[in-house]
């Protein structure tokens, strides 16, 4: 559920986490604070990593395209350094910055800041990702939002990732992940472990079938 906050022009420094599984609706959570926070008059500005560039370089850009200017930034200490003036900042996908973002983002709210945050709270393995689960710890409100998921329509649990690709940061869409529940993703993971057991069998079997055809010329 989403607690929709109201009083923007009067809130003292605080932050809030939205998290989740990719396609659940946070970046679009964080682009509607965002835009209230504007429409109160407040001073805002809105930081994502600078690796994510896969629908703007320098937009912060939901998946149904909804879009408000960013600011890229490589380490978590530069959001404190472009944040003097600021009442209200925004960050898209956190997961991908250093844990110093904790200690910014603290440091942020007891100036009397408003954070709004979200990121992924588990990487494709369904492991807590970067700062986010600290992150979680020190927010003065947490909002889950969930994807559903495509297997079975349950609230999606977990970001399954499609390639055949071992790296824990690997920018993607629809082709590359896909939102399970819990179960169906147990069950994916199961199947691609056998998927990998039988083809590692049929490699050592080919293996030594070719030893054995060398040793009988």
């Amino acid at each position: 559920m989403i607690h929709h906050n109201d009083g923007e022009a009067h809130r003292p420094g605080r932050i809030e986490v939205v998290c989740g599984s990719m396609f659940s609706g946070k970046t679009e959570e964080l682009i509607r604070r965002m835009k209230r926070a504007k429409f109160a008059k407040q001073k805002v500005e809105i930081f994502k990593p600078a690796l994510d560039t896969r629908y703007s370089d320098n937009d912060v850009v939901s998946h149904d395209q909804n879009a408000i200017p960013s600011t890229p930034v490589e380490t978590s200490s530069s959001i404190l350094l472009l944040s003097s003036d600021i009442e209200v900042v925004g960050i898209d996908e956190a997961q991908f910055l250093d844990m110093g973002l904790v200690d910014v983002c603290n440091e942020l709210a007891n100036r009397g800041v408003r954070v709004i945050i979200a990121g992924l709270d588990m990487d494709f393995r369904g492991v807590p990702f970067g700062p986010m689960p600290a992150l979680c710890a020190i927010a003065d409100d947490v909002t889950k939002v969930h994807a559903i998921c495509v297997r079975c329509g349950n609230l999606a649990y977990v970001s399954h990732r499609l390639v055949q690709n071992e790296k824990r940061v690997l920018l993607g869409e629809k082709m590359e992940y896909e939102p399970l529940c819990r179960d169906c993703y147990r069950k994916a993971v199961e199947a691609e472990e056998a998927a990998k057991a039988e083809e590692a069998a049929k490699v050592e079997e080919a293996a030594k079938a070719e030893e054995a055809a060398k040793a009988n010329t």
